[in-house]
């Protein structure tokens, strides 16, 4: 019974009680600052309002430049093409340029972009260049023998382009080689 509302003579204790006192004592302070002394309660007050002005006008330049690029719209320039309007025939040039020149495990990201762009035009995948490699082996219309060798590329790009393991031209040579025969392990539509 004593358990009851009507019998606590106490306040329950509030974890941001604290927070509400401070605030009620900083209010208390200016309205006394006001009475007081004015023209340190107005250049408070003019401080005060100028950083809440630089704060929001830092706000805005930090939303603009963020959705600055997305804003931009229009024609391509004629020399630069976005990867995506590559052929994969394009990234297996770009790849060999790249191994030429000893830089085997770019070339192995392009090789990679040609894999899925061929695996694309069987539609044994669906190309988003928001996709991490990964996430392409879950959704790859391959059979049993080719789902394990697309794996084996992806864990191969993963040591080599993420894992900054060295790679050398067999290596190259060989993720080339499993590249070219995924073609064969499609599963009919």
């Amino acid at each position: 019974m004593f358990a009851q509302a009507e019998y606590r003579w106490t306040q329950p204790a509030h974890p941001l009680r604290f927070l509400r006192t401070w605030w009620l004592g900083l209010l208390d302070w200016l309205n006394g600052l006001q009475t007081s002394s004015p023209l340190a309660y107005y250049s408070i007050l003019a401080v005060c309002s100028i950083g809440l002005v630089l704060i929001l006008v830092h706000v805005g330049y930090v939303v603009w430049r963020i959705a600055r690029p997305s804003v931009k719209t229009g024609e391509l320039r004629t020399g630069a093409a976005p990867a995506r309007v590559l052929d994969a025939r394009a990234h297996v040039a770009r790849a060999e340029e790249l191994a030429r020149a000893g830089r085997y495990a770019e070339a192995l990201g392009h090789r990679f972009l040609a894999v899925l762009l061929e695996l694309e035009d069987v539609q044994a995948v669906r190309f988003q260049a928001s996709k991490t490699p990964a996430e392409y082996v879950g959704e790859a219309r391959l059979d049993d023998a080719g789902r394990a060798a697309f794996t084996a590329l992806v864990a191969r790009l993963y040591r080599h382009l993420f894992g900054a393991l060295p790679c050398d031209e067999l290596e190259y040579r060989e993720f080339g080689a499993t590249a070219e025969q995924l073609r064969r392990h499609v599963l009919p539509a």
